[in-house]
């Protein structure tokens, strides 16, 4: 393993977390992205088109496709944002409820697993060493600091 570069097992890790959602969404005709943006949307009060890319890490164009397979799906309605005339909000519609419901269901069920079978304190460490890479490309302290 110490021959592998991180961005390795980070991706490959991701890759594999992203095919395990997939297969349980395909269960439900549904997939892992669809799942994520159930999940980013406030299920009582809905959310500004314009937040969720920010908040999901998403390009617009992508979700734009999300959010129209969900809408032909009845899973979302987009309704004027009433404190901003010029904006959408996304809405879950109960079938959308249900299915975020049944999301979280699946993301509480790897997170307990993982949780069971790791110890707390490799846990802390993941989530500090995780904070940390984020930090220094958030802060360009990889390939910045060389100019």
């Amino acid at each position: 393993m110490k021959d592998k570069t991180l961005d390795y097992v980070l991706r490959t890790t991701w890759l594999t977390i992203q095919k395990m959602y997939n297969e349980e969404a395909a269960k439900f005709d549904s997939t892992m992205a669809t799942g994520f943006t159930l999940l980013s949307i406030d299920p009582e009060k809905g959310t500004p088109s314009t937040a969720l890319g920010p908040k999901m890490g998403m390009e617009a164009t992508s979700l734009s496709r999300i959010l129209k397979t969900m809408e032909e799906r009845g899973l979302i309605d987009r309704q004027p944002n009433p404190e901003d005339g010029r904006g959408v909000l996304i809405h879950l519609t109960d079938f959308g409820k249900e299915k975020r419901d049944y999301s979280r269901e699946k993301v509480l069920t790897f997170n307990n697993a993982i949780r069971n079978n790791i110890s707390e304190e490799k846990l802390d460490h993941f989530y500090e060493v995780a904070e940390l890479i984020n930090d220094m490309i958030t802060n360009k302290r990889i390939y910045e600091q060389n100019k």
